[in-house]
């Protein structure tokens, strides 16, 4: 591969710019795209795009991830129809009757749903602005304690998708035996330093123990003058469908999610066979309680998958930025950038800081890692550095970029289950992330010592 050695930062230099000063996350993705195919071959900029984007559609990854979006804004889009969302909703706000408790039932379930990120992203932030919005909390609040409860819970807890793909990949890369990539992932789930602190920071930001900072400031002082979103946004429909003969209770709610959940963990945690069982269970069970017409519930699954859209585009497009990121070389440039100044002290905090700032950049929480693990934990080895401690800088990193990144699909995801814009919500909750960061910064250089 051709090294473009410090070139290829330009790209994400341009999408971090664009996307802070222009709040249009898919515009400053295809201009990073555009300025990368420039620097790989700047006369055949159109066809490197049209290629590209024929070559991301045509990923199994993508398929994977458009179909399991797509399949669960129809699951949601029938809860809302059938009063579902609205029977929890009143649920939790007979439990959650204040401000504080609304944001801490809302942590609480974010703990809760820990299979994947995707799922907790989705789910609840859907279910739970109904309550929030009652108390006049800023959407970008409500985003940004969902988004602090899905990669990194999904981090810390083993059984989720993102302890079986990491765990797989320690053993496809050498770092672990066969056999052995999750014994290995769990003893570091102790210093995956960022995953913990942003999610225990989350009931010191909602309860006020941590000062608002920023935008979040602003967000949630508009929203005590009534003015919940400050951008505009397409929001899931929250009407129930009319006509309805029976009333939706708090079980035709949960049910379906404890089905998704379970059929997901008996399909090895594969998300998308579990949703796929669950639509088709949770339809008829609708139909049976005379909750949605046949038409309606095909209305729904329908109008749900293509609310979902708009976010998966940002997707799309950040899996093109990151393809053209690996064509410039940049994660293996910054890699080893930072290569020479590594030793036995350090190697935890700049495995994190360079991991993180890579996975940032990309928008990538897995994809780098494929890269950075047959370098860094062979390194770590000549060094003497423990494993576990290792296992943890390179989750911490991953977790930040889902969390922190303004185009992650994660970061999207929760923005639109939330109803709140993808950029107000990434630029409010961004100095909690980098709080949080710090703090694991600091955590890795006492424990090297």
């Amino acid at each position: 591969m051709e090294s473009y050695a410090g070139l290829s930062l330009i790209p994400t230099l341009v999408v971090v710019l664009l996307a802070v000063f222009t709040h249009r996350p898919i515009f400053s993705l295809l201009a990073g795209v555009v300025v990368g195919l420039l620097l790989i071959e700047p006369t055949s900029v159109v066809t490197g795009v049209a290629d590209l984007s024929l070559e991301i559609m045509m990923d199994e990854t993508i398929g994977w991830v458009i179909m399991v979006c797509g399949l669960m804004g129809s699951l949601i889009m029938l809860l809302i129809q059938t009063g579902a969302a609205t029977a929890f909703a009143g649920s939790m706000a007979a439990r959650a009757n204040s401000r504080n408790k609304s944001l801490l039932v809302t942590w609480l379930l974010g703990m809760i749903i820990f299979i994947d990120d995707y799922l907790n992203a989705i789910a609840i932030g859907s279910s739970m602005k109904k309550v929030t919005d009652k108390f006049k909390v800023s959407r970008s609040m409500l985003s940004y304690v969902v988004d602090s409860t899905a990669a990194p819970t999904c981090v810390i807890v083993p059984i989720s998708t993102w302890a079986v793909f990491f765990a797989a990949l320690l053993e496809e890369s050498g770092a672990a035996a066969a056999g052995g990539g999750m014994a290995m992932y769990i003893s570091g789930i102790p210093y995956m330093f960022y995953a913990w602190l942003a999610v225990l920071m989350v009931p010191l930001v909602a309860t006020g123990r941590l000062p608002l900072i920023g935008p979040m400031k602003h967000a949630e002082t508009m929203a005590q003058k009534g003015q919940l979103v400050l951008s505009e946004v397409v929001d899931f429909d929250d009407q129930n469908e009319a006509g309805h003969k029976t009333a939706a209770n708090l079980w035709t709610f949960l049910l379906p999610l404890v089905a998704l959940v379970g059929f997901s963990i008996y399909f090895d945690i594969d998300l998308l066979k579990g949703v796929m069982v669950t639509l088709a269970i949770t339809v008829p069970f609708l139909l049976l309680q005379k909750l949605i017409s046949p038409t309606g519930a095909m209305d729904a699954v329908m109008n749900g998958f293509k609310i979902m859209l708009p976010p998966l585009a940002i997707v799309v497009c950040a899996f093109m930025f990151k393809a053209v990121n690996d064509q410039l070389g940049l994660p293996q440039y910054v890699i080893d950038s930072v290569r020479p100044i590594m030793s036995p002290l350090l190697l935890p905090l700049i495995t994190f800081l360079t991991m993180a700032l890579v996975a940032f950049a990309t928008g990538s929480s897995w994809g780098v890692f494929a890269i950075a693990i047959p370098i860094v934990m062979p390194l770590a080895a000549a060094m003497n550095v423990p494993t576990p401690l290792m296992i943890g800088a390179l989750l911490s990193a991953s977790s930040f970029g889902s969390h922190a990144c303004f185009y992650s699909d994660s970061t999207v995801l929760v923005a639109q289950s939330s109803g709140v814009g993808v950029m107000e919500h990434a630029l409010s909750q961004l100095p909690y992330a980098l709080i949080a960061a710090l703090g694991a910064g600091l955590l890795f250089v006492l424990v090297g010592l």
